[in-house]
């Protein structure tokens, strides 16, 4: 069976124990944890905890790891900022590690203002992958960066130059966010399969609906032509469901939220024979 994966963030109100039978509830195989996951992050990163938590659910083998984000950016133009951010992605590979991951995802920063990046935006970004090209030289977890939207500040955004970054560091991977490439551009996302299928090694899966992203499949036909790109370029990673509870009108329950899981996991399952 292919993995079939939900980041650990759309239950994040819950405790880890608690989300791990979530997704076994649902039916997947996988988990992308989002090291901010709160009960996680803000208890100083208890890995034995999770690593429990994987043993008693041995129907959940797959764990891929998400590298904190909020509040921090790699390319700020605030030194204490950047180098506090660097600092965390460089954690991130040790944690996966202890985590058993089998790939660590990490976001490629911004502009800190709401302007086109500048050369000096695109040197911070060059210090960054530097220290991850350090520290991944070290170790044998696969790093796959993330393709961001297209918003101004953006470092990220575009198939091209994704492409052109994995030509330059070849010790990089790279994790596909459909609904990010698809914000921009329905067809967008095919671009980046056709470019970059050889170095992918996770893709974000979710639906964009009127400038919402992060929705559930809800057996879209965008969602289901994805899925066959990503099949016949002879991709067989992870899939991993990233929905964002905040874009419902109400607060859902947890078997609301299995429930939405179970309906697309069943819906991937189809496509994926």
């Amino acid at each position: 069976m292919p993995v079939i994966a939900v980041s650990s963030m759309f239950f994040h109100e819950y405790r880890c124990e608690e989300i791990f039978s979530f997704v076994s509830a649902s039916g997947l195989n996988g988990i992308e944890f989002w090291l901010e996951t709160p009960h996680f992050w803000l208890r100083n990163c208890p890995v034995g905890e999770v690593t429990a938590c994987m043993q008693s659910h041995p129907e959940i083998p797959t764990i891929n790891v998400h590298a904190p984000i909020l509040d921090l950016n790699p390319c700020s133009i605030n030194p204490r900022v950047a180098a506090v951010s660097i600092g965390y992605a460089v954690r991130s590979i040790r944690l996966a590690e202890q985590l058993g991951a089998g790939v660590l995802t990490v976001h490629p920063g911004r502009r800190t203002a709401k302007r086109p990046p500048s050369d000096a935006d695109f040197k911070r970004f060059d210090h960054f992958i530097a220290v991850l090209r350090d520290a991944a030289l070290k170790t044998d977890q696969k790093i796959g960066i993330e393709n961001m939207e297209h918003i101004v500040n953006s470092l990220l955004c575009t198939p091209a130059r994704v492409r052109a970054l994995l030509d330059d560091e070849p010790w990089l991977h790279f994790t596909l966010d459909v609904s990010h490439a698809m914000a921009g551009s329905p067809d967008e996302v095919f671009t980046y399969i056709e470019l970059c299928a050889d170095r992918l090694v996770n893709v974000h899966l979710s639906r964009v609906e009127a400038k919402r992203l992060h929705l559930p499949l809800d057996r879209s036909e965008d969602m289901a032509r994805v899925v066959g790109a990503l099949r016949d370029c002879g991709y067989t990673g992870p899939i991993t469901l990233e929905i964002d509870d905040l874009n419902f009108d109400r607060t859902l329950t947890s078997p609301e939220k299995v429930a939405i899981l179970n309906a697309d996991r069943a819906f991937l399952a189809q496509l994926l024979g």
